[in-house]
């Protein structure tokens, strides 16, 4: 249940910074989040790139929420 309350969170985080940013993809953040995710390289899959984004929206949550 914890997962799941934490994923819906990390959408929740993941929309929030999108707003935040513009939704400017291409932007200078987002060319960090990329390249600290993934180094010089680019996801492997479509899928591992989902499952690191996930993973970066229940971490924000975590770390918003304190725990």
């Amino acid at each position: 249940m914890r997962w799941f309350i934490d994923t819906i969170g990390g959408l929740y985080e993941l929309a929030r910074l999108g707003v935040i940013t513009k939704f400017r993809f291409g932007g200078a953040y987002w060319r960090w989040r990329m390249e600290t995710a993934f180094g010089q390289g680019k996801p492997e899959s479509r899928a591992e790139m989902l499952h690191a984004v996930l993973e970066y929206g229940r971490w924000m949550r975590r770390t918003r929420r304190g725990g």
